[in-house]
């Protein structure tokens, strides 16, 4: 069983959500995996967590 983590900066809507595991799904699908065997996980991260180099993502 695949298992996806996806993490990325919060704010993205139900509707986005639904729309990039539908995606990620089809990719697996294409490539042989059953959509019932696979798993996704989304992190959303406040941007006040998310650094690069050396800043915060929030003060960018």
């Amino acid at each position: 069983m695949p298992v996806v983590i996806v993490e990325m900066w919060e704010g993205r809507t139900i509707d986005q959500k639904k729309q990039l595991v539908e995606g990620i799904t089809t990719a697996f699908v294409k490539i042989g995996v059953p959509a019932e065997a696979l798993q996704i996980i989304l992190k959303d991260v406040p941007k006040h967590n998310w650094a690069t180099g050396g800043k915060l993502a929030s003060e960018n």
